[in-house]
């Protein structure tokens, strides 16, 4: 199992859903880096549950820096975050231990851990651990807003309804970032909560999109090929639980265009290279062209249904039916936000530290 992702900045995580830590470590960041814990508390606070249209199981988390953090500031060695789980009921799962939930990682974990897998509310694959995720990426985005580099992630359309687009950038990412509930139209985020609370009394759930947006990366960061902006970010994203798709700029959208109607014009604004569009979302070639990075992601319902499922016993390998028990989201899309928020800030960290070295980030 490889729980590490980077290369000059890397980020490990561990737990699992009913363990008693979660956690984070953080390798290769620079010495002297400021460390707010109120604004890692901040961004834990957005992850976790909202009333009705999330799970009832809440968890504090209390977090706590146990190494590489000293008054306030990094030290250069690693960065260990733990956060404690308080708040299980393993015993939700007991009888599931060997059914397989549908579109869950029952099955698959079976055949590559035997039986040896912590199946206790999902384990090791439980959107609980994105919680240490938020925590690291929190220590990473503000790093990444004392160099001016903003991120914000609105959801895009969840259940059918659609946000509004972006407008004023600087303006959005600010509103967006002190929100719950991710939009930028209050009215469509009113009736994205209608559609999900109607689909929780069905004993259902629904998924939707995410759209982030970062600004104030300079051109020239990313590797072509293997290590390419695009490749690095998705690869990061699909590790967030229920994240199924992932597009960059017009996406899927501009295989229907044509290439006068695609390429984004290029022209001088005083002394700064810009586009006149950003159809290609701020990355050519791999490597960031100075123009805001702009992406979505598919996010899938949530798995967990309060329905009868057809499925199977893989310990006597016979087919049987799933009833559901234990505490579920009805939609996860809108605390996905803030984690994919964290993915996108450790990945930038990386790829900064890459091209302009460790100390870019001090």
């Amino acid at each position: 199992m490889k729980n590490t992702f980077g290369n000059s900045v890397a980020v490990t995580i561990f737990g699992e859903s009913h363990g008693e830590y979660i956690g984070a470590v953080i390798d290769g960041l620079a010495p002297g880096i400021k460390v707010d814990t109120e604004y890692i508390a901040h961004m834990l606070t957005l992850r976790r549950p909202d009333g009705k249209i999330s799970t009832p199981r809440k968890e504090k988390d209390e977090f706590k820096i146990v190494s590489g953090v000293v008054a306030g500031t990094t030290t250069g060695t690693a960065i260990t975050i733990l956060i404690p789980n308080e708040n299980v009921q393993s015993g939700d799962y007991s009888q599931m231990k060997t059914v397989a939930r549908p579109s869950h990682a029952d099955y698959t974990a079976q055949c590559k851990y035997h039986g040896y897998q912590d199946s206790r509310g999902g384990g090791h694959f439980s959107g609980r651990i994105t919680a240490a995720l938020v925590a690291a990426g929190a220590i990473c985005r503000y790093a990444l807003m004392q160099k001016g580099i903003l991120i914000g992630t609105h959801v895009k359309k969840c259940a059918g309804v659609s946000d509004r687009e972006f407008g004023n950038l600087c303006v959005d990412i600010t509103e967006l970032n002190d929100k719950t509930f991710a939009v930028l139209d209050e009215a469509a985020g009113e009736d994205m909560v209608k559609a999900i609370l109607q689909a929780a009394s069905e004993g259902d759930s629904v998924g939707g999109v995410l759209e982030t947006v970062i600004t104030g990366v300079p051109a020239g960061v990313g590797e072509p090929w293997f290590d390419s902006v695009e490749s690095m970010l998705s690869h990061m994203m699909f590790s967030i639980p229920a994240v199924k798709g992932i597009e960059f700029g017009l996406g899927f959208g501009i295989a229907d265009m044509r290439g006068s109607e695609a390429n984004d014009p290029i022209r001088m604004d005083g002394d700064k290279v810009i586009t006149e569009t950003n159809n290609n979302g701020g990355i050519n070639g791999g490597i960031t062209n100075g123009m805001p990075i702009i992406f979505r992601t598919a996010i899938k319902p949530t798995p967990t249904i309060f329905k009868p499922q057809n499925t199977i016993d893989f310990k006597t390998m016979t087919e049987t039916v799933l009833e559901p028990k234990g505490r579920h989201d009805p939609a996860i899309v809108h605390r996905a936000r803030i984690v994919q928020d964290a993915a996108s800030a450790i990945v930038l960290c990386d790829a900064l530290a890459m091209r302009f070295g460790t100390d870019y980030l001090k």
